[in-house]
């Protein structure tokens, strides 16, 4: 009679574990069935992501596969003494959004706070200026080597890994490619559920290529919303020097290179579209530019591009 139990038992058990792994979320998934809804689509240059979990005071890396992105590691890390979301120089908070390191410095120069390694990141960046946030000086560094041992909130707003830890990832963070993505808390999804987002912003983008291409301004005019922003000059000196450069075009095609495509952490239906743009010349060498256009997606799935820039 107990054997008869314990089989009835383990049964129920059986039966009841499909169940709930069905109906569990998508943070619980095996992490080989899971990937973070940001990253759409990841160029081979790019060999690794950061995306830095503030919640879990978590750095989290990733690396893209034949398409396939995949969680390699992840290690602790410190963040702001207040917390995520920096608006302002000084306030202790480290920001949100979508980032790129900029450069590898020599430590040895530098305060023993920043440890064995350091790298700046692009903050303020466009979307950060966009929105008047002030600051700078934010890197991902190590430690100071006699205080190791930081609690999850400590920095001025930087991230700062163990220095064995930062040091182990050293040789995978390449100055202006290596994105650093920094969330509340990391947005899991099957990688099924990017495949058509992607697509319909991949869609967009390659449409504003053509209209370039093409000559076609008012196809090209239509991309953009009635309010974006072109730094370095204000909306009707863009514009007037926009049709100047459809009047007099002087290059044959327009490729796109490298093309990443991410969704901001924090921002609903807030997109970016970084990409290495070539523009061959009809008269000699081509025009090389790295561009970054944001791109907000409305509720009836209209893309519009809110901000125009370079890096």
């Amino acid at each position: 009679m107990k054997q008869i139990s314990i089989f009835l038992l383990v049964s129920i058990m059986l039966l009841q574990a499909p169940i709930a792994v069905a109906n569990d979320s998508a943070s619980a998934m095996p992490t080989i069935h899971r990937m973070p809804a940001y990253l759409l689509e990841i160029p081979e240059a790019v060999k690794s992501i950061l995306i830095a979990e503030t919640e879990t005071a978590t750095m989290h890396r990733f690396a893209s596969d034949d398409g396939d992105v995949l969680e390699v590691d992840q290690r602790y890390m410190s963040i702001g003494l207040n917390g995520p979301g920096k608006e302002k120089a000084w306030d202790k908070r480290t920001p949100l959004g979508i980032y790129f390191i900029t450069e590898s410095l020599d430590t040895s120069k530098l305060h023993a706070k920043y440890g064995a390694a350091a790298f700046p990141l692009d903050y303020p960046n466009a979307w950060d200026r966009f929105n008047q946030r002030t600051g700078y000086g934010i890197w991902l560094h190590g430690v100071d080597p006699d205080n190791p041992n930081r609690p999850a909130r400590d920095t001025d707003g930087c991230l700062a890994l163990p220095n064995e830890e930062i040091v182990k990832l050293a040789g995978e963070l390449k100055p202006l490619l290596t994105p650093v993505i920094v969330a509340r808390e990391i947005d899991w999804v099957a990688p099924s559920n990017v495949k058509e987002l992607r697509q319909e912003f991949r869609a967009m983008l390659d449409m504003w290529r053509e209209s370039l291409e093409q000559g076609d301004i008012a196809k090209y005019l239509s991309l953009y919303s009635a309010d974006s922003h072109h730094f370095g000059m204000g909306r009707e000196e863009w514009l007037s020097s926009t049709r100047e450069s459809f009047d007099n075009k002087r290059f044959e095609s327009v490729i796109l290179e490298d093309v990443m495509l991410v969704a901001h952490p924090e921002e609903p239906d807030l997109y970016l579209s970084r990409f290495t743009q070539v523009l061959a010349s009809i008269e000699g060498l081509p025009k090389i530019t790295t561009k970054r256009l944001y791109w907000q997606r409305s509720d009836a799935d209209q893309w519009k591009i809110l901000i125009d820039d370079v890096g």
